[in-house]
């Protein structure tokens, strides 16, 4: 989604869009990265959000977590270079692979007929309508950052990367 400020101007008119490219290119890594996340981790999701300088999910398990193991899994992934695209399923095809949504509290637009999901290849298959790089090797060196027991039944990843999106030190 992208918000305008001000009126919108009349459909057919001609506008200039500015996008800061290394903003959203780091939304594209980390984006792809907590899809990798939630392939390693196979708990719902109860929270997330994703910035231009770090991304963090939360997990609703009162399972401890391996900060080590999943540092290692996310490496491996990423080194592994899989192929990241996505296809249109039916309403009906989610509702018969309802294990495809992962978030407990956001549940994907529905209305149109078909629902847009990311595939990982061989990685991770759910409904996602966001931004991502088109192969895990472009996310790069990403660190797990901490690990948080947020509540009872609810951890806390957070990811980060070795070096800024935009190459900048």
């Amino acid at each position: 989604v992208h918000l305008v400020e001000g009126d919108l101007p009349p459909i057919g008119t001609a506008v200039r869009v500015e996008v800061d490219a290394a903003r959203r290119q780091a939304h594209r890594r980390f984006h792809t990265a907590t899809h990798l996340l939630c392939a390693l981790l196979p708990y719902p999701v109860d929270g997330c959000s994703i910035t231009e300088t770090y991304a963090r999910l939360d997990f609703h398990t009162d399972e401890p977590f391996d900060k080590e193991a999943i540092q290692a899994g996310l490496t491996r992934l990423v080194a592994e270079a899989h192929a990241v695209g996505h296809r249109w399923i039916s309403e009906d095809e989610l509702d018969a692979n309802p294990g495809l949504v992962r978030s407990m509290s956001v549940q994907p637009p529905r209305g149109l007929g078909r629902i847009r999901v990311l595939e990982i290849e061989g990685v991770d298959l759910q409904p996602c309508g966001g931004t991502h790089v088109s192969n895990t090797a472009e996310i790069g060196a990403v660190v797990v950052t901490k690990i948080e027991k947020k509540s009872a039944k609810t951890r806390r990843v957070v990811l980060g990367f070795a070096e800024p999106a935009d190459g900048r030190s």
